[in-house]
């Protein structure tokens, strides 16, 4: 028997999939399942909303954040580290969140990451 959790899950994926193929550029829609893929394991789903997102809104810290994470969970780590960067131009600051958020552990463990945000935490 599945979990109920997953359950829901599931169910609001087919509903936000069942919205995107009325409407494909609807970003709150696009917000949510991206959200959903990742938090059910499915990365590289949640890691193509990422990129839609990114060129839908590209001046959304928020959106390039995201990103990161999708690039860091699958292990793509220069892309991650430039998404997070942009991000970051862009506004980013929740800095304490970052150095403790899951998904981005692949990036933190890179040494471009670790030389970057050192210089960050100077300025």
């Amino acid at each position: 028997m599945t979990e109920p959790l997953e359950n829901d899950q599931d169910f609001e994926i087919a509903f936000y999939e069942g919205l995107l193929k009325k409407n494909p550029d609807f970003v709150d829609a696009l917000i949510a399942i991206g959200d959903l893929y990742t938090k059910k394991g499915l990365y590289q789903e949640g890691l193509d909303v990422d990129i839609k997102l990114s060129s839908l809104r590209p001046d959304d810290a928020i959106v390039f954040y995201n990103l990161a994470c999708s690039y860091s969970l699958l292990q793509q780590i220069d892309k991650s580290f430039d998404a997070i960067k942009n991000a970051i131009e862009l506004g980013y600051e929740d800095f304490d969140y970052l150095l403790k958020d899951e998904d981005l552990k692949h990036l933190r463990e890179d040494k471009r990451f670790q030389e970057y945000f050192g210089s960050l935490e100077e300025k």
